[in-house]
């Protein structure tokens, strides 16, 4: 079950890779259920080296915290507090699982019928965010409170997975991490962080167990009798999402390297397909599951809660590293990254100069072209008024030489 929102999670993580320049756009899809139109708008958030290293050391501190919660206050007024807030957040993780659930099932061509509408939130004129809509995200939105009431109401274990699920799918696609010398600091960090805090304390099984909350996986320890009805109390094993979560988000970026590396040999094609070789993410999945089995096999044997990352975090992180050692690209892996270099980033200020210099060029044309349609037209109105200043000076000139002629003749009259 664990395996699941991984896969999910990491092709749905492709969408917010950054789009080389030698990869055409794709075409506009004409489907309602797309929130952006922009192919190269990310949604992800990524995260740094020193993110990394400070991970353990703030999760240590939430993690006491509650503790201390727990140990110290009415737990029935907390519970409360807890089942409201992720109702809220659950509500919207499940509206989006399942959003994507249906865009994989559904055909665009079933939903050309489908009202698209589009909500924009503006500052100013200055457009900040939008939103693409449809009867299909209000029917989906309907269906995740209801689950959302019925959870709230009967704390149903399977309703609590599948916000679960719904929360690991969504974090792994909106998490990224920058690098794999990030992804391998942090997965050893916690390493040592969930050694630490199983076996040396009891803060860990003590948080997992009065966190009333869909931030766990829940299994029944013998199904069989569960579904029978044969026990009247059911014990049920647990795995937290963070051991879903942070090997998830270190086998999706295995699934980026290996679309990078396939783009890099063979730039064809639609750099959003998941058609293509795929040999780290396989590695690294089948050593998260076998990571897992064996964490399963060896709490069932001792009968004694384990630290999921004791097994998944050198599973992982050998799974990359041998992968990469075998087909000799063990550079290739260090060197991938996914955010800017300081050359990309120079050549990206040169561009962007270089356009607001072009901008200006044409402002100061267009400038020049309206001034000088200014003066033509001033010309033309002081060349009309001269011309019509020449003919009033000709006219007055003949009535002056006709009144001059006859003059002379009223003379010649008076003397005969």
């Amino acid at each position: 079950m664990a395996v699941v929102p991984i896969i999910a999670g990491s092709i749905a993580s492709i969408r917010s890779m950054k789009r080389p320049e030698n990869a055409p756009k794709c075409k506009r899809t004409e489907s309602p259920l797309e929130d952006s139109d922009d192919e190269d708008e990310s949604e992800s958030e990524s995260l740094s080296t020193s993110d990394a290293y400070m991970f353990p050391v703030i999760g240590s501190g939430v993690l006491f915290s509650m503790y201390l919660v727990f140990r110290y206050l009415d737990k029935k007024y907390i519970d409360y507090l807890i089942t409201t807030y992720f109702s809220v957040m659950g509500c919207a993780a499940v509206t989006k699982a399942l959003l994507m659930l249906t865009r994989k099932l559904i055909p665009v061509s079933l939903l050309k019928n489908v009202s698209k509408y589009k909500v924009t939130l503006t500052k100013r004129g200055k457009k900040l965010s939008h939103i693409n809509l449809s009867v299909i995200h209000g029917a989906l939105l309907t269906t995740a409170i209801g689950l959302t009431a019925y959870y709230g109401i009967t704390k149903n274990w399977i309703a609590s997975n599948i916000f679960g699920l719904s929360f690991s799918v969504n974090a792994i696609q909106l998490l990224s991490l920058d690098s794999f010398k990030t992804g391998m600091i942090l997965l050893s960090g916690l390493f040592f962080y969930d050694i630490f805090w199983v076996f040396y304390t009891p803060v860990m099984v003590t948080v997992a167990k009065s966190f009333d909350a869909p931030i766990k996986l829940l299994w029944p320890r013998d199904i069989i009798g569960y579904v029978l009805g044969t026990h009247e109390k059911v014990n049920f094993t647990m795995l937290g999402l963070g051991d879903i979560v942070i090997p998830g988000i270190f086998v999706a970026l295995c699934l980026r390297f290996d679309r990078h590396m396939s783009w890099k040999r063979n730039p064809v094609g639609n750099f959003r397909s998941t058609d293509f070789e795929k040999p780290y993410f396989t590695a690294c999945m089948v050593a998260y599951i076998a990571g897992l089995a064996t964490t399963m096999g060896v709490m069932h044997f001792f009968n004694a809660a384990q630290p999921a990352l004791l097994y998944l975090s050198p599973a992982c992180i050998l799974s990359a590293l041998i992968t990469a050692a075998v087909r000799g690209e063990i550079k290739d892996l260090f060197e991938y990254t996914t955010e800017e270099t300081e050359e990309e980033k120079k050549e990206k200020e040169r561009k962007k100069k270089d356009l607001v210099e072009e901008q200006e060029i044409t402002i100061d044309e267009k400038r020049t072209t309206t001034v000088t349609e200014s003066f033509e037209i001033e010309s033309e109105t002081i060349e009309l008024e001269q011309i019509d200043g020449d003919d009033e000076e000709e006219e007055e000139a003949e009535t002056t030489g006709r009144d001059k002629g006859s003059q002379p003749k009223k003379r010649r009259n008076k003397k005969k």
